[in-house]
């Protein structure tokens, strides 16, 4: 095989599923798990803009540890690009821990809400089969409109945008996404193995706190 027939093979080779060569973006889930202290959003935020990197989607909530907070953050970029920027948080005085994950690694859900006309919908449409077929209830039901909402990935809450606009949809909103990682033992656990291998220091008490009276006197 000639040197330009092989540099041909190398370029149509078929990488398998899965795999690439370190620089193909693809969508990842930050999970940080941070003090709430005020300005760290921000602060966090500017590790993404001075890197003209887009937020897709951003989530703050309590978590399942007293007093901490999570916060999940959703880009498209390469990996290598991802794990500079989990360092680079990581940095951060109030942040205790980030993990990033694939969409694969992750399970996740977003609520959306619709608000259509309640003459249109009551006239044209099935109201049973919509909450059947996309897993939609209704949340709340006036004279004037109807509110629906629905829960799942971007694609399924996209679809009932398309089915709903025929029918005269006033206004949609979508949430932010909220994700639990799949293989995660939660960061309790490791919290936990922490304060057992570094425990804090014991407090000592001052000898000279009940003799200030002595001390400070001139």
């Amino acid at each position: 095989m000639s040197k330009d027939q092989n540099k041909m093979s190398k370029a149509n080779k078929v990488l398998p599923q899965g795999e690439d060569l370190g620089g193909a973006k693809r969508e990842y889930n930050f999970t940080v798990y941070t003090e709430n202290q005020i300005g760290l959003l921000n602060r966090i935020a500017i590790i993404f803009s001075r890197r003209k990197i887009n937020i897709e989607s951003l989530n703050t909530s309590p978590s399942e540890i007293e007093s901490i907070h999570r916060f999940n953050i959703v880009i498209h970029e390469t990996e290598d690009v991802v794990r500079k920027l989990a360092r680079q948080i990581e940095k951060q005085v109030e942040v205790l821990k980030v993990y990033f994950n694939t969409n694969e690694d992750v399970i996740w859900q977003e609520l959306a809400l619709y608000k259509v006309p309640t003459d249109n919908i009551a006239e044209k449409a099935s109201v049973e089969r919509l909450l059947r077929q996309y897993g939609a209830r209704a949340v709340v039901i006036r004279k004037d409109y109807t509110v629906f909402e629905t829960t799942g990935h971007r694609e399924e809450t996209d679809a009932l945008i398309e089915v709903l606009q025929p029918f005269g949809l006033i206004e949609f909103v979508r949430s932010a996404r909220v994700a639990i990682i799949k293989g995660s033992s939660g960061f309790n656990v490791k919290l936990r193995e922490f304060e057992r291998t570094e425990p804090a220091p014991d407090v000592v008490e001052n000898e000279y706190l009940n003799k200030r009276g002595d001390i400070f006197t001139m």
